[in-house]
């Protein structure tokens, strides 16, 4: 039994840096637990990490890979190279990393070539796409994971039907205590004020992953399926989106749509405040998928599959990009619009209680 754990924290987005911040609050209040924290810098701008850390009250990482952009190939060598010096350097008792970005993969893959113990957060969940790759960095991470926190039932069976049988644990998701909690700091925001916006007479998109916005066809898919919402929609669009839109030609076919308003990247609470209070959802994003559980709003998921079944016909659907599949979905919500919304107030949350983070750290401090 020793004294201290030393648990080493690797992360590169915002999504992760949302979904681990109850866990590293926990972890900075706990006596018996020496934290390090390394981001990997996938995300750099301002608005897409610095402000995060600052409105997360997240601790300031002890280094920045500053791996940024680049080809898969490239962000996973460098990971695991600039990783495996951090790890050898520093002789951590775990890694941890949370999801599915290659991050994730990077630093599960490098803590085990050096006999490092690997715990992934959100072990399981799948889509079972192996076109997308985040369903491939999600299936190799957790082969080679000596703690598999699953969030779901589902994610468990997934883990069994690998063949995996050993340091599975059903902890529920940490974004339902980090959005809860976070919630309520976000009321101080007025972006509806600044956005003239009245609650649940508008609509959030986001769209940022490849497999979309890299596809000429489903971008301009999305983009028609849009002009079949008659009602108004706010884009807080993602840099790499911004620039396929001009790349691929599709900006006049943005300016036509009068309802459709592009915004820049908001900060968290701005970015929660207009969402929690959106009439309806619209999204390729996993962690939208499991915040509108906390919301009790609707979304539509703009994808082909999802590794958050748990969500689909309660309070997600599935469209891919397909424009007549996004509007007829969208007439069928408001058209149920208050029956739906009373079923999701009364269905519990498929992603847990709330005490994923208190779970996680428990478990992990019960081994030292």
């Amino acid at each position: 039994m020793v004294e201290f754990m030393k648990l080493l924290i690797v992360y590169g987005t915002r999504p992760e840096m949302i979904k681990l911040s109850e866990i590293i609050d926990l972890i900075e209040k706990h006596p018996d637990i020496q934290p390090y924290y390394v981001h990997t810098g996938q995300h750099y701008s301002y608005n897409m990490e610095k402000c995060f850390l600052e409105q997360l009250n997240f601790p300031e990482p002890n280094v920045n890979l500053e791996i940024g952009s680049g080809s898969q190939a490239y962000q996973v060598g460098a990971g695991i190279i600039k990783l495996e010096e951090v790890f050898l350097e520093n002789k951590p008792d775990v890694v941890m990393a949370l999801g599915d970005t290659n991050a994730v993969f990077s630093a599960a893959l490098a803590a085990i070539k050096i006999h490092i113990p690997f715990a992934h957060v959100e072990a399981g969940i799948r889509s079972f796409d192996r076109t997308m790759p985040e369903e491939i960095n999600r299936v190799l991470s957790d082969q080679i994971s000596e703690y598999l926190f699953a969030p779901t039932e589902i994610a468990v069976n997934n883990l069994h039907n690998e063949g995996i049988r050993k340091g599975i644990f059903l902890t529920g998701n940490t974004i339902v205590e980090a959005a809860t909690r976070n919630l309520k700091i976000s009321e101080k925001s007025n972006i509806l004020e600044s956005l003239n916006l009245e609650p649940d007479n508008y609509i959030v998109l986001t769209a940022h992953r490849a497999e979309n916005v890299d596809n000429k066809q489903k971008l301009m898919g999305i983009l028609e399926g849009l002009k079949k919402i008659k009602e108004r929609i706010i884009y807080p669009i993602h840099p790499r989106t911004r620039k396929k839109l001009e790349e691929f030609n599709l900006i006049s076919i943005v300016e036509k749509n009068e309802n459709l308003k592009i915004i820049d990247p908001l900060g968290y609470f701005d970015f929660l405040k207009l969402c929690s209070n959106a009439s309806i959802l619209i999204t390729d994003s996993g962690g939208i998928q499991e915040e509108c559980t906390i919301f009790k709003k609707p979304v539509i998921v703009i994808r082909e599959n999802t590794e958050r079944p748990e969500i689909l016909d309660r309070f997600g659907w599935l469209t891919g990009c397909n424009p007549d599949l996004i509007g007829s979905r969208y007439e069928t919500i408001k058209n149920n619009y208050n029956e739906i919304i009373r079923k999701m107030h009364e269905l519990p949350n498929p992603f847990g209680d709330g005490k994923a983070s208190k779970r996680i750290i428990s478990i992990l401090k019960s081994d030292y």
